[in-house]
């Protein structure tokens, strides 16, 4: 039974790690059918504080995305996608107790020694923030943001590309406001 508890905490643990929080937010006056085409912001994307490298996958990750919701890629678009990132420094504290009988000083049993074992597990972690931003590029407004947050992996870099996709896919199956997918 303690193992299956302790199987199931563990696992609930790795879950909540891989989850990713997204929030969006948009103008409620602008119809997003009207964007069919688009193209990144350079400027906007030079901000960013990331690796050239991690930006070239988040752009990669939003392009196949983008097009996948039929959307084109162009000189000359509707909407311009910019990025901004943030990470931090977390740490996870889990408390555990043990409570159960044991043997008390001497020989035989001793009732009184009943108490617990308390054990801390301490582990720490970077959590990102991805921002995905949507400009209408003929009144240059925000019209639309993305942002997921979430444990970041850095074990080698096929996980770390497969955790930006995760990330950027979350973030744009919220695009457009309201469509039912």
């Amino acid at each position: 039974m303690k193992k299956i508890f302790l199987f199931l905490f563990a696992t609930a643990i790795l879950a909540s790690c891989n989850s990713i929080k997204v929030a969006t937010d948009y103008d409620t006056k602008v119809d997003f059918n009207q964007y069919k085409t688009f193209a990144f912001y350079k400027t906007g994307i030079d901000k960013a504080e990331i690796s050239d490298l991690d930006k070239k996958r988040i752009l990669r990750a939003i392009e196949s995305e983008l097009l996948a919701q039929g959307l084109t890629k162009s000189n000359n678009p509707d909407m311009l996608v910019s990025i901004f990132t943030k990470s931090r420094q977390k740490v996870n504290v889990q408390q555990q107790n043990n409570f159960g009988y044991g043997y008390g000083f001497g020989w035989g049993w001793n009732p009184w020694m009943m108490g617990g074992m308390n054990n801390v597990n301490v582990s720490q972690y970077t959590e990102g923030t991805l921002f995905i931003d949507f400009i209408d590029k003929e009144k240059k407004e925000l019209v639309w943001q993305g942002i997921g947050t979430g444990a970041l992996k850095i074990q080698n870099r096929e996980k770390k590309e497969a955790r930006i996709k995760e990330f950027v896919k979350e973030i744009i199956s919220r695009f457009p406001p309201g469509a039912n997918k």
